[in-house]
């Protein structure tokens, strides 16, 4: 009862009476659909009838599809390559002629057959055959979400199924994936679809990476992928080799965009996208743009925010810090919810959020706290309403 009655005597002026929840998904337990749906269920139980919105969103990684979806944007399938060069079915979201496209849904770790991991070899063709189908589906918008990506090509694979050409010294093209760029010869780019340069284009990424060095693709995400050290070692050295061959097509720019924050995002994909004319934003800051957050924002008293694990990664563009920063801005009082909270109370507070509610602290067992991730986080939406709503 003493959390409770400090939580309440802190805070100050009206208990909130409309509720945005705005969270990101709890990987591996839960989509943001599926969270607003929970959170959503425990404030009412205890609090009948109250006002909630949800709007789930994403920072551009995987699940970004689905925050559009859940936004009121159409769901667009096609067939497309998958990372090992398998037909996979991928989505896109329209609405207008504004198009959110999710390079994991056709090139991410999830589309790998079995689950098994090929750093050296898989490839972001079917990326570029989802911008394509965007393009043919009357996209003049292209929000293109990256993240969650098997790949560590540098967009080859992309430019390639939109009409570029990556040939080895015999004239045949180079083997698919990061690896094959070792053995690349000529690069042209002279076939890129044309309607890249008729479009906005926007790069969106929660990292900010460069394409290769220390700092770049293979060797801070390289890892994750199954790469070895000497994988990293063979693809930051292929990298670098393909952008020297595209200083020929694409001149100075080349080099420059190999440094520029987000080329090394999802495996490089970004260096791609920004070849091909692409503007990199922070993720979450163009989803909340492109979802709609600002007038969601106006309407709410008390806004809900979280993911799976709260942590350092979190202050560094994630979902949750980009809707605490946008509600702080404009004077909304943030609650969290969490799988696992690993950032201590002073850390939340300079993100804007006011506290963080840990399914861990009602449940210690991980595994458990993950099979029962749902019932948990009604339990903990409960603790929010009493605490902050009542």
């Amino acid at each position: 009862m003493s959390g409770t009655r400090s939580a309440r005597s802190a805070r100050s002026g009206a208990p909130a009476r409309r509720v945005l929840v705005a969270a990101d998904k709890f990987k591996g337990s839960l989509t943001a659909v599926e969270v607003a749906e929970r959170v959503t269920a425990g404030l009412r139980r205890t609090v009948p009838g109250l006002e909630v919105e949800s709007l789930p969103v994403a920072d551009g990684g995987d699940g970004t599809v689905a925050a559009a979806v859940a936004a009121g944007f159409g769901r667009r399938e096609v067939r497309v390559t998958g990372p090992l060069g398998d037909e996979v079915t991928a989505a896109f979201a329209l609405r207008g002629d504004t198009a959110v496209v999710e390079m994991a849904e056709a090139s991410g770790l999830q589309r790998l057959p079995g689950g098994v991991l090929a750093p050296l070899t898989a490839s972001t063709y079917g990326s570029g055959e989802l911008l394509a189908a965007a393009l043919d589906a009357g996209a003049r918008t292209l929000v293109f979400g990256v993240g969650g990506s098997a790949t560590t090509d540098g967009g080859a694979g992309m430019l390639a199924a939109l009409g570029a050409r990556f040939l080895k010294a015999d004239g045949e093209p180079v083997a698919p994936g990061g690896a094959g760029l070792a053995e690349l010869a000529s690069a042209d780019l002279s076939g890129l679809d044309p309607r890249l340069g008729e479009i906005t284009f926007v790069l969106a990424s929660d990292v900010d990476n460069p394409l290769t060095g220390p700092k770049g693709a293979p060797a801070v995400y390289g890892p994750q992928k199954g790469a070895s050290p000497e994988d990293v070692r063979r693809l930051d050295a292929a990298l670098a080799h393909f952008v020297k061959v595209l200083e020929e097509p694409a001149g100075a720019r080349a080099t420059e965009f190999a440094a520029s924050p987000g080329a090394g995002a999802a495996g490089g994909i970004g260096y791609g996208a920004l070849l091909l004319g692409a503007r990199f934003r922070p993720g979450i800051e163009v989803m909340l743009d492109v979802l709609g957050f600002a007038p969601a924002l106006e309407r709410a008293d008390l806004v809900i925010t979280g993911e799976g694990s709260l942590d350092g990664q979190t202050l560094h563009g994630k979902a949750p810090a980009g809707v605490a920063a946008a509600a702080r801005a404009a004077g909304k009082e943030v609650v969290a919810v969490c799988g696992r909270l690993a950032l201590p109370p002073e850390a939340l507070g300079r993100a804007g959020i006011r506290r963080a509610y840990a399914l861990t602290d009602l449940e210690p067992d991980v595994a458990t706290c993950i099979a029962q991730a749902g019932p948990l986080l009604e339990r903990a939406a409960e603790r929010i309403a009493r605490d902050f709503l009542d």
